[in-house]
């Protein structure tokens, strides 16, 4: 299975916030939305960083929590891992392994058009065992 298809399931929406916007904004973003990471972004389109709450956690951490007044941007992840649509499953599987992330945008001409979870990639791993499951079943029932 590739990215493509799992974007065409789960929906294309990247939920994104600009590095000026206040940590404690992405915390309500993040809360309201039941979701890990944020895009930052002043576009929408164009990858600045990511922000994670794993981030968020460090950052508070090792400041304390005056840190939530702080921008997005001083505790964002700059480096970010991308992957174009036609990624297999698998391929983002060992990336996000390899790289310990759990949260990968993907690009097509330069532009945004979705987020890819760990959670969404187990789901179509699991869905794919499942489908094989079932063709093996009905294939010895015959």
């Amino acid at each position: 299975m590739r990215i493509s298809q799992l974007l065409r399931s789960k929906g294309p929406e990247v939920a994104t916030i600009d590095g000026s916007a206040s940590i404690r904004s992405a915390l309500q973003v993040l809360v309201e939305r039941g979701i890990g990471a944020l895009v930052v972004s002043t576009d929408g389109r164009r990858i600045d960083g990511i922000v994670s709450e794993r981030d968020v956690a460090r950052g508070l951490h090792d400041r304390g929590s005056e840190l939530l007044a702080h921008p997005v941007s001083s505790v964002m992840t700059t480096q970010v891992h991308v992957c174009p649509p036609d990624t297999t499953v698998d391929a983002l599987a060992r990336t996000m392994t390899d790289h310990r992330v759990r949260h990968v945008p993907v690009v097509a001409d330069g532009a945004l058009v979705g987020i890819v979870s760990i959670g969404d990639v187990v789901k179509a791993r699991l869905d794919e065992l499942e489908a094989e499951r079932q063709q093996l079943v009905d294939y010895i029932q015959r």
